[in-house]
Order: structure tokens, then C-alpha cells, then sequence
């Protein structure tokens, strides 16, 4: 009879101390990004007396919601809040048509001025958005003589601008998605009899979806989280501001309500931590594609 052998133990893994110290370095990192998320929620649940304690805690034994139930009985909350929505909904959607079409303009078609057009909307994202509030006002002012739904006081006026931050920088960023579409799919698809439209609709579109996935998520959260141009270009119309705004109403010269801020900065987050989860597979391949890349 044989000898029965125990198997072999594989030889423990030593993490090199290189990698060690980025993984400690990346946890510190975390940490210091997930912190003040975390101290936003405990002030949110925590009570006044805590909040405004001398010696604040990083915990409270007595939650409570008490700050939520003043900012979600507060005067147009529910208003402001569809008023962000549909910007927001509206901006991502007019970004994704658009700088699609403009990506496949700039990447599948020669014409004069291609290299101009491209160095305009490089142009573009290198300037401030503090120095170009001012005109976008007085411009956006004279557009609602003409258009009086796209002035001033009007979210038709917010949606405009965030639109035109928003497509730049997805304009360039999805050249490249297109880019990397062999021209002789396109070929293969027009021998076939498809034509040029069904080949970008059918075949273009969904092999660049994850580039559109990604510039959805940046649009959304631009155009979610927006103070300065809300409170720029919406000035007396109350029924047309937004939740940032909304949650200035809390912020007083001698008493500012801190539980209700936390609070509605709370439920601000959640619709965008919702969308997040909701396509966070598409940018995962995102990001796993431009690592390979």
C-alpha cells in the first residue's frame, strides 16, 4: 500500500511593501473623502442639542427626525425638487443626443473647419465657469425677449447653460469612443444594405454606450448639485428654483438651522447616489476599458 501524503500547503502570499503602502495610502484616502459624507448624515439624525454642542461626537444614541420632517414640511419642497429633476432629466438627455451626433459629425465626416470646431470646444472647457457667469445673465436675459420660456426666472435658462458646459467636454470625451469603431464595421454594414443612419442608430449607438453612460453621470450630477448659476439667473420666481436653493432658506445671519441643512443635503444626495447605482455597471466597463486602453 501507498503512502498517503497530505497536500502540499501553498505558500502564504507576502504582499510586497510597496503595495502595502498604496493600499494604506488609498484606505486614508477613502476615509478622508467618506468622512465628511458621514458627518452630513449623523447631523442630519443627530439632535440640535448635539449638533450645536461644544464637544461634538462622532456618534449619537438618540436619533431622531426631527430635522427631515421641518424640510420636507417646508413651504415648495416638493416643487423644488421636481424643478431640479427635470433640469437634471432634460440636460442629461439633450447631452447624450447631442454630443453623440457631434462626435460622429466630427469623427465619420471630413469637412472645412473640423480642426477649428475641435480647438473651440477644447477651448471651451478650459474657461472658468465664475468668469463667464455675468455675461451668460445678460445674455440670457436678452434671449427671454425673444424666447421669454429660456430667460431669466425660468428653468428653460438653467437648462440652456448647463447644456452648454456640459457639451464640450462630452463632445471630446466621446470622439474617442467613436473613434475606436473600426471604419470597416461601417463598410461591412453598408454592404449588407444597411444604410448610413441604421448603421449609427443600430450599431454605432450601442457600442458606444458605455462613453454615454459615463457623460450621462457627469451631466447629471452638474446640473443636480448647481448653487451658482441657480441662484444667478433664478431671481424672483420662487416657483422655478431648485433644491440648492431651497436649502439656503435654512441658512439665517444669527441661527442658521444646521440639522435642517444636513438634512436636505441628505436627501439631496440620495437621487444622485440612485442614478449612480443604476448605471455603475456601464462605468465600471467604462473605466476597465480606458485601463486596458
Amino acid at each position: 500500500m501507498g503512502v498517503i501524503t497530505a497536500p502540499a500547503r501553498r505558500p502564504r502570499r507576502v504582499k510586497k511593501p510597496g503595495r502595502l503602502i498604496a493600499e494604506i495610502i488609498c484606505v486614508v484616502i477613502a476615509g478622508m473623502v467618506a468622512f465628511p459624507v458621514y458627518w452630513m448624515v449623523l447631523s442630519a439624525f443627530k439632535p440640535t442639542g448635539q449638533i450645536q454642542s461644544e464637544n461634538p461626537r462622532p456618534w449619537t444614541l438618540t436619533p431622531t427626525l426631527e430635522h427631515f420632517e421641518r424640510v420636507l414640511s417646508g413651504e415648495g419642497f416638493a416643487l423644488f425638487f421636481l424643478n431640479s429633476v427635470i433640469v437634471a432629466v432634460v440636460v442629461v438627455a439633450l447631452s447624450l443626443l447631442l454630443s453623440f451626433l457631434s462626435a460622429v459629425a466630427l469623427t465619420r465626416f471630413n469637412f472645412k473647419g473640423k480642426t477649428v470646431l475641435l480647438v473651440m470646444v477644447l477651448v471651451a472647457q478650459m474657461v472658468p465657469v465664475e468668469a463667464l457667469t455675468i455675461p451668460l445673465f445678460f445674455l440670457m436675459r436678452s434671449v427671454g425677449d425673444v424666447a421669454p420660456a429660456f430667460g431669466t426666472n425660468h428653468l428653460g435658462s438653467l437648462i440652456l447653460v448647463h447644456l452648454a458646459f456640459s457639451l464640450p467636454f462630452a463632445i471630446w470625451m466621446l470622439r474617442g469612443f467613436v473613434a475606436a469603431v473600426p471604419q470597416e464595421l461601417e463598410e461591412a454594414s453598408k454592404i449588407d444594405g444597411a444604410s448610413r443612419m441604421r448603421f449609427t442608430w443600430q450599431i454605432l449607438f450601442p457600442l458606444v454606450a458605455p462613453g454615454l453612460v459615463a457623460i450621462s453621470v457627469l451631466a447629471f450630477i452638474h446640473a443636480w448639485n448647481d448653487f451658482l448659476f441657480a441662484k444667478t439667473f433664478i431671481i424672483s420666481n420662487t416657483e422655478n428654483q431648485t433644491l440648492p436653493l431651497a436649502i439656503l432658506v435654512f441658512f439665517k445671519p444669527e441661527d442658521t438651522d444646521w440639522g435642517a441643512v444636513m438634512a436636505g443635503s441628505t436627501l439631496m444626495t440620495i437621487p444622485v447616489l440612485v442614478f449612480f447605482i443604476l448605471v455603475q455597471r456601464r462605468l465600471v466597463s467604462v473605466m476597465g476599458g480606458a485601463v486596458k486602453g
